[in-house]
């Protein structure tokens, strides 16, 4: 048995380049698996330890990363049976731009992901508004869409390419906000006390921010009344309720002061 096998390698030059292939192609494809397993996972440790790379993607990071080398280390093994790897390449590359073209689409919105996930422009609990879009509160950004839930409650999904090309402005992000809000004075009235009224009515108010320190200015002149603005900074998160609560404390503001100030019809009977 073992003087057939001998024989048969000494006369079959081909047998011999094959099993020296043969084992090449195991040796290529432990190694090459092992060392794309430790690539994956220096990657993910390497990504999840970067602040600015949100965690959804790591995943999505580390399976491309093993996958890339596993390609390259499966076209090694076939080169070594003699495959021409050059046409393979090229008939791949094919295929991939086939399917990227048939998928132009949602590869754009994967892309979009990526960068909105990487740059992190919008995160999860924030306010933001997609100029021309809609807004609402973000719930979850993933690789094809993201998901904002609107003041009135209704779940609204955009596609990642439309809000990367598109402004994107963040109500949330900063801690503080400043907010405006339009009062109307009468003629009748006597501004300067009304504007005294508005301003310690601010200046009392335990959620309003002391610096910078509040206003109210006269914005503009009506035929029947005075536009005066309020302007004080805020906590973000108290924006919306704050405005609410302001518009109502200062129209009670001037009601008040009003009737302080008409005077008492029993006070002016003459005798």
């Amino acid at each position: 048995m073992w003087d057939f096998l001998r024989q048969a390698w000494d006369t079959h030059p081909v047998i011999q380049a094959f099993l020296v292939n043969f084992l090449a192609a195991i040796v290529i494809l432990i190694v090459g698996w092992g060392v794309s397993g430790y690539l994956g996972r220096v990657i993910r440790r390497l990504a999840a330890s970067y602040p600015r790379i949100d965690p959804t993607i790591v995943p999505m990071l580390h399976i491309s990363a093993v996958w890339a080398f596993r390609i390259i280390v499966i076209i090694a093994v076939l080169a070594r049976f003699g495959v021409q790897t050059a046409s393979l390449i090229a008939v791949l590359g094919a295929a991939g731009v086939a399917v990227g073209l048939a998928l132009q689409g949602t590869l754009q919105n994967i892309a979009a992901g990526i960068m909105l996930l990487a740059l992190r422009p919008l995160r999860a609990g924030e306010y933001v508004s997609v100029v021309g879009r809609g807004e609402g509160t973000v719930e979850e950004v993933s690789l094809f869409m993201t998901r904002l839930r609107q003041a009135d409650g209704i779940i609204v999904h955009m596609p990642n390419n439309l809000i990367w090309g598109n402004t994107i402005i963040n109500f949330s992000r900063n801690a503080t906000r400043r907010l405006e809000i339009a009062v109307q004075v009468p003629m009748a009235h006597s501004l300067d006390a009304a504007i005294t009224v508005l301003q310690k009515m601010i200046d009392e108010h335990a959620d309003i921010l002391k610096h910078p320190a509040p206003s109210v200015a006269v914005k503009a002149f009506h035929e029947t009344y005075i536009a005066v603005t309020i302007q004080v900074w805020v906590k973000a998160e108290q924006f919306t309720d704050l405005k609410l609560d302001l518009y109502r404390k200062a129209l009670n503001a001037l009601r008040e002061a009003q009737t302080k100030a008409a005077p008492n019809p029993a006070s002016t009977e003459a005798p």
